[in-house]
């Protein structure tokens, strides 16, 4: 992002927004914080419903943000490797809280969880989910 546009922002939360607000750029970091680094074929099968042209340029941005690194290895055929970088892994509390709060949401539904397997403890005492 330049500075320039960072300095149309009129909140916190708006600039937030901007930098992993994609449709699936908090998935993706999601699956990178919890498998580590991903080839390229590892996310397109985490991310289904995302098309490779748009699973590429979500890519692309949190590249150029600065929130994943990509490593090309000079191959046939070509490898490329994502990792979260420091300033990335500063957003894993939020997306962390995103995974819970999703959970607690599906469960408030009685829709079945599509991912019991990170399922947060229950904290009988915790009024903060929905």
């Amino acid at each position: 992002m330049t500075k320039s546009k960072a300095q149309t922002f009129r909140c916190a939360v708006e600039a937030t927004l901007s930098v992993f607000g994609g449709k699936y750029k908090a998935i993706i970091l999601w699956h990178l914080n919890v498998g580590g680094t991903l080839r390229y074929g590892a996310l397109r099968d985490a991310v289904p419903h995302a098309t490779p042209k748009m699973l590429a340029q979500q890519l692309r941005e949190l590249v150029a943000d600065g929130l994943v690194s990509r490593r090309l290895y000079p191959v046939v055929p070509p490898k490329t490797e994502y990792t979260l970088t420091p300033l990335g892994r500063t957003l894993v509390p939020i997306v962390n809280a995103m995974n819970d709060w999703g959970h607690a949401y599906l469960a408030s539904l009685g829709v079945p969880d599509p991912c019991p397997e990170d399922t947060p403890p229950q904290n009988p005492d915790d009024d903060s989910r929905p």
